[in-house]
């Protein structure tokens, strides 16, 4: 594969905002409660993350960041878009950090969940590979590409191929658009998948639209081996750090949500993605 484009764009850090909430308690104790029936803040903060780039970052901040700060962090790793949420909900952790705010919107309102978006930290460029094209013009009508086959996912991987001249949309579709909102498919077919599987897939089909994070687990690098990928400039599919509900104020979150949005993790970013990955700091809403 080869460099196509090279995204070079990054989001303005903005200061660090003051925010919190009562979350939960240790790993093993994750819900640990007062008498009053508040959260503990005295235990850990258990944080879910998806391992690359998300627990990565949580994990340099935890070892260069946390205790100077005063904050106790636990990480603890999830390979799905499902269980963080939960977790969160449930209170089996006290935050999360693996998403945009396109999928929570969705899958709060498909799972009665109360989730809510904390502060925004980096951005991962969707990006269509093959192991078999060398260049955009070498797709063509009659082979077949892989999906994400999650709601939101799907509408940005449909996007991402409609920006990039391989199919066109309908009128009015959105963030939502799925296959059926393909006005033209110029020959060629869709295999939806779970986002996860979409590198695994690669000799299975003529190319696929791949998440950043599973890209760069497959030791895909977005920045040069993507065929296309997309912009960061005015993308809304930033990454956060989320909360249940409630939970606005909790002086542990406060703490990470400003060494998230820290010159140390931005620099970090910067540094160990080469561009594939870009800090995307501010207020998450």
């Amino acid at each position: 594969m080869r460099t196509t484009v090279k995204l070079t764009a990054a989001a303005a850090a903005t200061a660090a905002l003051a925010l919190g909430l009562s979350a939960c308690g240790t790993a093993s104790d994750p819900g640990a409660t007062s008498a009053s029936g508040a959260a503990d803040t005295s235990k850990p903060l258990v944080v879910a993350a998806s391992p690359t780039p998300h627990a990565d970052i949580l994990n340099f901040v935890k070892k260069n960041l946390a205790e100077k700060a005063g904050l106790n962090l636990e990480v603890k790793e999830f390979t799905d878009y499902v269980l963080p949420n939960t977790a969160t909900e449930s209170g089996e952790v006290g935050a999360n950090f693996f998403q945009h705010k396109p999928y929570l919107d969705d899958f709060n309102k498909k799972k009665g969940t109360h989730i809510v978006p904390v502060v925004n930290v980096e951005l991962e460029p969707l990006g269509l590979y093959s192991s078999k094209a060398k260049d955009l013009k070498d797709i063509r009508s009659g082979q077949s590409i892989a999906i994400p086959n999650d709601t939101t996912n799907e509408g940005r991987a449909l996007k991402l191929l409609a920006d990039n001249g391989l199919i066109t949309l309908k009128d009015g579709a959105g963030t939502d658009a799925n296959l059926s909102d393909i006005k033209d498919a110029k020959g060629l077919t869709f295999k939806e998948l779970e986002a996860a599987t979409l590198p695994r897939a690669l000799n299975d089909v003529d190319a696929a639209v791949i998440n950043g994070n599973y890209a760069i687990e497959a030791d895909l690098k977005p920045a040069q081996d993507a065929l296309a990928l997309e912009k960061a400039d005015g993308n809304p599919y930033a990454n956060f750090l989320a909360v249940k509900k409630g939970n606005e104020r909790d002086p542990r979150v406060q703490k990470l949500a400003k060494l998230l949005n820290s010159p140390e993790v931005k620099e970090y970013i910067e540094d160990t993605y080469d561009g594939s990955i870009v800090p995307a700091f501010g207020a998450a809403g």
